[in-house]
């Protein structure tokens, strides 16, 4: 399985990313057609699937054919542990990741090298996208390890001729001393761990606004446009996105443009995304619908991956930055994150948004669901800013819990805790505590 290489002039555009549709899609259905033909000649567990659904490699004749195919799920890596889906010898494995397992067995992935230059190549069109260019310095806070953001974040920033400061996650104190040290252009981490460095230096009396720092390249959690608006506003930068997940990559399958700052551009001549009904899963959604995102990688050859459903609710749209590569519109949140309350659907995006949109009011915030007798109830605790009087908190309070009920139409209590009492992000943040 062939790739372009990282362009010469990791500066520029690659011949990929200007292609038309009508160029993009046909290159998109020959890889298609080898890596589906591949993963059922190889990996034992598409071989099952594949002939579990009466289909061959051979049924894909044009894009729409996809539809024919199984899904792939986590549960399927799972029970493949360790390294049942690889598709090449062991020895051909140059690096292996995997997810935490919190909620079981991890999710196992592998790479060749091959594989990880076209990681690194992928990551730095990103970058590239969101204004980071050659020359310039990187302070890479996701974690390393296992975790994909750390070293994928590392390569990317690599390939395109950039300047790199592995900090790692955590370590608050230490991230503030060299960022005024080292004084990078660039920060790459969670934004909600971004908020909280934020947050630490206007505590230490360090002005936000008066680093080094003139881009963020956030991911690896589903974040609003309030929130971009708070760090920029916050630290006097430019925040952009970035989308990836472990099992059809790690970070950047897709990247926003610091020009339209619009969402996420897939890099379709690797990854064909579909949107999914999650509820009806035989459904595959038109553009512009609403849905659970699905990936196939089209060029990987340690793990391909056919139809991953991702859990991420979202819907494509027309490409704006690189006009053939369709974008992904915000992730408004994950399927297996949803709060079903009472019978009404919820997310922690929507409350977010709707907080954040309350000036007296902080990014953070927790939500406890409880259960008394039959009944579910879900109380938000929530910081509200600094220097803002008793009266002014509790009107909005007030304020949040009826703007939920007319925007969400769900009834809820709202707590305001202390500034500074919250559990702060020092990766990736935790938003739901379930004690039902």
């Amino acid at each position: 399985m062939t790739t372009e290489p990282t362009p010469q002039d990791p500066s520029q555009p690659d011949a990929a990313e200007l292609m038309s549709r009508d160029e993009l899609e046909a290159l998109q259905l020959a890889r298609l057609r080898q890596t589906v033909a591949y993963a059922y000649e190889r990996v034992p567990l598409y071989t099952r699937k594949f002939d579990d659904a009466g289909v061959h490699p051979s049924d894909l004749r044009e894009l729409a054919d996809l539809a024919k195919f199984p899904y792939t799920t986590k549960e399927d890596l799972r029970q493949e542990y360790p390294f049942g889906m690889f598709a090449v010898p062991q020895e051909k494995i140059a690096r292996i990741h995997a997810s935490s397992g919190t909620t079981g067995r991890p999710t196992v992935v592998g790479y060749t090298k091959h594989d990880l230059d076209v990681w690194a190549s992928l990551v730095a069109r990103c970058m590239r996208l969101s204004g980071v260019r050659p020359g310039m310095k990187v302070h890479v806070a996701y974690g390393y390890g296992l975790f994909t953001g750390g070293l994928g974040a590392h390569y990317g920033a690599e390939a395109l001729g950039t300047t790199v400061i592995p900090m790692s996650g955590g370590q608050t104190e230490k991230q503030i001393q060299l960022i005024q040290d080292f004084e990078p252009d660039v920060i790459m981490c969670t934004p909600s761990y971004l908020l909280t460095l934020m947050d630490a230096m206007a505590q230490r009396g360090i002005d936000p606004r008066a680093t080094s720092l003139k881009f963020g390249v956030l991911g690896a959690e589903p974040w609003t446009e309030e929130m971009r608006h708070e760090l920029e506003a916050g630290l006097g930068i430019k925040a952009c996105d970035i989308y990836g997940l472990s099992e059809v990559m790690g970070p950047g399958v897709a990247g926003e443009s610091v020009e339209t700052q619009d969402g996420n551009t897939i890099w379709e001549d690797h990854f064909r995304p579909e949107i999914i009904d999650p509820f009806d899963h035989t459904t595959v959604m038109p553009d512009g619908e609403p849905g659970e995102l699905v990936f196939t990688a089209l060029t990987k050859e340690a793990l391909p991956i056919i139809r991953y459903r991702t859990k991420d609710l979202t819907r494509l749209l027309p490409g704006t930055a690189r006009p053939a590569h369709r974008r992904m519109g915000r992730i408004t949140g994950r399927s297996d994150d949803m709060i079903i309350l009472r019978g009404v659907n919820m997310f922690p995006s929507q409350i977010e948004e709707i907080a954040l949109r309350i000036p007296v009011l902080s990014p953070h915030f927790q939500l406890e669901l409880t259960r008394s007798g039959r009944m579910d109830s879900l109380t938000i605790h929530i910081e509200p800013r600094e220097n803002t009087s008793a009266e002014a908190r509790a009107a909005a309070a007030a304020e949040l819990k009826s703007q939920i009920k007319i925007h969400i139409g769900s009834s809820c209590a709202v707590h305001l805790a202390e500034p500074g009492s919250l559990e702060r992000s020092s990766g990736k943040l935790r938003r739901i505590y379930d004690r039902r």
